[in-house]
């Protein structure tokens, strides 16, 4: 039991925030200005306190740390949190993100700031719960819950089509979750118990498992989202504010593949193992045909959000492979996805606040006015096709490793994706970047303001950092990975199975 109980100052934090906003009153211009403030102050707070974690988390020790738990209603549910190698990270990079989602709206946010700000700090505080959970139905609480502040962000700040947006993200992803929650009765119902360090060791029966699986399945890809429900996510990316697009991007995806890792593999070893195949094959399309679609797009976001989904086919492959280098890499380009995706997401929006539009037809030659701008647009977009020497790198090549080692195939068409994500990547940057300045529209254009620095400087070092020298975090998730590999195959071993893609951790 944790004495200093970090995880719940650090999940609730943002709250304390809430509560001062409601104090502020009025609705001019110096009220939304401390209203900014206060969340601004609050979310870098909340950042602060979350290194404590960092700090005081034991990379040696796989399992749960900083563990606090309170039971109610006699142990039926409980009030259980805990992190590992593998949870840590995406609490680290949610809390990162959120002060860059402040800074992002300051101006181009006018209406509701109040509202605005308060559906983000309450959104910070359902996504740091949900890699905090370890009861099931806590966690269960803050993955469905999470998603109506994001509807309201999109429903409310969003686009000329942001009702439709909205509410295709919220009922994809809230059907999805129907089935889990069938899935958690299920499992109480056979395990006695809802804690998730308990359903870990609990051996389910192999025909169970499959149901169980599939039922998970359903929620987690859709929150990834894994071709082909992954439709709703071009329109919400691309209704949604900037800052939507960047929490949208950075962390709700990595959910699915978090959940992926923490349920799928550790509870359900063999159904993972049956399904292995079907998982590579949609993934492999993922890459392939979501690359090609983006190829095709218009729409600077509709673009990324594409590419979004075909980097999130290297997570799932990456996880399935069952060995180290595979689940390392899912993990590391989970990380980097949040940082480069979030990054690229702002960098639309520098231009779509002077411009007000998306289209990739009505820029060109920005380089000529706007040279600080171009330049990091240029190294994220060189992160985001996977150079060497950005985190980008890091994880696709680990990723393929590991689906080499399992499946030669599934790594060689995959690797195709490293060449089509260099065509569209490109693409886009000539079109947007190079190029005469023939259109008077743009002649005006400043280029990057303080603000707008501040928000993009730090993302440049830590994507180039991590290029460079990516074991702060790959040494965090090694003793986890390595455990949940060793339990995984040692229980495929046990059901008299021959490990099809599981490798033991060396």
């Amino acid at each position: 039991m944790s004495d200093w109980s970090i995880l719940s100052i650090t999940t609730f934090l943002p709250l304390v925030g809430v509560l001062f906003i409601l104090l502020v009153r009025g609705d001019d211009e110096e009220a939304k200005t401390n209203i900014r403030r206060v969340a601004l102050i609050t979310t870098c707070f909340t950042f602060i306190v979350s290194l404590f974690i960092w700090g005081g988390f034991t990379y040696e020790n796989p399992g749960f740390q900083m563990v606090e738990k309170h039971e109610w209603m006699g142990g039926i549910f409980s009030y259980y949190m805990g992190v590992d190698g593998i949870s840590m990270l995406f609490v680290i990079l949610t809390t990162f993100l959120m002060p860059f989602c402040i800074l992002a709206s300051w101006e181009s946010v006018q209406t509701r700031v109040k509202e605005y700000m308060i559906a983000f700090l309450i959104l910070e505080t359902l996504m740091i719960g949900v890699f905090c959970a370890l009861d099931l139905v806590l966690f269960y609480v803050f993955f469905e819950a999470g998603l109506i502040p994001m509807f309201l962000i999109i429903g409310i700040w969003g686009g000329p089509r942001r009702v439709y947006a909205s509410y295709k993200f919220f009922l994809y992803t809230l059907l999805g979750s129907v089935l889990m929650l069938v899935a958690i009765l299920s499992m109480y119902w056979f395990a006695g118990t809802l804690e998730i360090p308990a359903l870990m060791e609990a051996k389910f029966p192999e025909n169970m498992q499959t149901w169980l699986w599939l039922a998970f399945f359903a929620s987690f890809a859709v929150k990834m989202p894994m071709w082909p429900v992954h439709t709703w996510l071009p329109d919400a990316h691309v209704e949604a504010p900037t800052a939507g697009s960047v929490i949208l991007a950075g962390i709700l995806l990595k959910m699915g593949g978090y959940g992926f890792l923490r349920f799928s593999l550790p509870m359900f070893p063999l159904a993972s193992e049956l399904f292995a195949p079907f998982v590579f094959t949609l993934s492999v399309i993922a890459i392939i045909y979501t690359s090609l679609v983006a190829l095709a797009q218009e729409d600077i976001k509709k673009l990324i959000a594409y590419s979004s989904v075909a980097h999130m086919g290297y997570v799932t492959m990456g996880i399935f492979t069952m060995n180290a280098q595979g689940i390392q890499g899912a993990l590391f380009q989970m990380l980097s996805h949040g940082l480069v995706s979030g990054a690229l997401f702002l960098c639309v929006g520098v231009i779509y606040d002077r411009m007000h539009t998306r289209q990739i037809s009505a820029y060109g030659g920005l380089v000529n006015i706007m040279p600080k701008y171009a330049v990091a647009f240029m190294i994220f977009t060189m992160a985001n096709v996977g150079l060497p020497g950005t985190s980008g790198f890091v994880g696709e090549f680990l990723t393929l490793i590991g689906a080499f080692k399992a499946n030669t195939w599934v790594a060689f068409f995959a690797a195709t994706g490293v060449i089509l994500s260099a065509a569209y990547a490109l693409f886009l940057y000539r079109r947007v970047v190079f190029g005469s300045l023939d259109k008077e529209s743009l002649k005006s254009l400043l280029d990057l303001s303080g603000r707008e620095k501040v928000l993009l400087v730090p993302l440049i070092v830590l994507v180039i950092f991590f290029g460079f020298y990516p074991m702060p975090v790959l040494d965090v998730t090694q003793a986890s990975v390595d455990a949940l590999i060793s339990q995984y195959s040692t229980a495929v071993e046990a059901a008299g199975h021959l490990p099809a893609v599981a490798a033991v951790a060396q």
